[in-house]
């Protein structure tokens, strides 16, 4: 006995099929089981389901065995790499209280800046011999002497360098370079605490500005530890630089291609494989038209009339040339009952075939002429 289907059931099949030729691994899904082992029997070979262990380079954010279309680019950034460093001299950062600052806003007479030198010649002494705390002590006095001094604050962050305390040292150079910004000793000083926490592209910045201002040894000793390090960071920025920049590119592309392929879907299921769809309205046939040119497909424009002898005539063969080319998309037009359409095509007489491929007219017949049109469809639907 043979079962007629609704056509809405018909629709939904396939749509359906049109998802499976998408995303095969559907089939996998356990409530499609009975589906897929009927496929088996008829002799269907089903594509493995993908696999979801991870065989990609740890630590790197990539699958090196997936796809660009495979790849998620909904996870998290990448889990950067660590570098690795020459941190032998990294120190903890010093928490003490802030050191004593000079108040900017005394007048700094004669005789205070007098004091002001005496006591930085005692801690240049204390310095000397190895009494850096007093040096701290001597040169805080000097300080609160003359504080608009750029040397001495530089001076005793040299000396909060020499006994390990960066974030002092960083505070009193913000303090030099804020009176000098030309202070070579300031810049000296902070790239060699901020080398002390580990900061080393910004202390291979300062160090460098340093030795343009006044070279010395010490600088070009301590930039052979800092650049390379420095170096090491900023190659390791760069090029994860690049691979954001590159998974946002393929990111983008996998998003147009899901689009696109979305977008063949709906216009494939508004198609149906096989059959002549009747275009009522313009508005219908420009979305046919549409649909289309999206999947790159030849359409062919049927203009017909109840009254005319040809058109019946015509008529059962272009419904069998629809089933016999289902990537063809086979419409069929009334005039008596889509005027506006027949009016925006220049419908003079029926029948009237219009083929057309990306919206653009390729070919045209007029008539019922059989052997024609069949020979046109298979010359265009290549």
């Amino acid at each position: 006995m043979e079962m007629e289907m609704e056509s809405e059931k018909i629709d939904e099949l396939r749509h359906f099929i049109h998802q499976c030729r998408s995303d095969p691994s559907i089939l996998h899904d356990p409530s499609l089981a009975f589906f897929k082992s009927y496929l088996q029997s008829l002799g269907a070979r089903i594509p493995p389901a993908a696999k979801s262990e991870n065989h990609g380079m740890s630590g790197s954010g990539f699958n090196a065995n997936k796809t660009d279309l495979e790849m998620d680019y909904d996870d998290d950034d990448f889990v950067e790499s660590d570098v690795e460093l020459d941190e032998s001299d990294i120190v903890a950062p010093d928490d003490d209280p802030p050191q004593k600052m000079g108040n900017p806003s005394i007048e700094v007479t004669e005789e205070k800046q007098e004091a002001a030198q005496m006591a930085k010649s005692k801690a240049v002494n204390a310095m000397s011999e190895g009494n850096l705390d007093e040096a701290i002590d001597h040169l805080t006095e000097a300080i609160t002497l003359n504080p608009g001094s750029a040397i001495l604050y530089a001076t005793r962050a040299s000396v909060f360098v020499k006994l390990k305390k960066p974030n002092a040292a960083i505070h009193d150079t913000e303090a030099a370079l804020q009176i000098n910004p030309d202070s070579a000793k300031g810049y000296k000083a902070r790239g060699m605490a901020r080398a002390m926490l580990g900061k080393w592209e910004e202390a291979a910045s300062d160090l460098h500005v340093a030795s343009n201002i006044d070279h010395d040894e010490e600088i070009s000793m301590v930039l052979k530890k800092v650049e390379p390090n420095a170096r090491k960071l900023d190659e390791h920025r760069r090029k994860y630089q690049r691979l954001r920049k590159e998974k946002e590119r393929k990111k983008a592309e996998r998003e147009r291609q899901r689009q696109h392929a979305a977008e063949e879907l709906d216009a494939s299921t508004a198609l149906k494989d096989g059959q002549v769809i009747g275009i009522h309205s313009r508005a219908e046939l420009e979305s046919k038209l549409n649909a289309a040119s999206r999947t790159s497909r030849l359409a062919i424009l049927y203009f017909t009339a109840t009254w005319c002898g040809p058109c019946r005539f015509i008529s059962p063969l272009f419904t069998s040339l629809a089933a016999k080319y289902p990537n063809v998309v086979f419409l069929k037009v009334d005039i008596d009952e889509a005027r506006d359409v027949a009016a925006s095509w220049n419908i003079s007489s029926v029948p009237a075939f219009f083929f057309v491929r990306d919206g653009k007219e390729v070919d045209k017949l007029v008539g019922a002429d059989k052997g024609s049109l069949e020979r046109k469809i298979a010359q265009h639907a290549g």
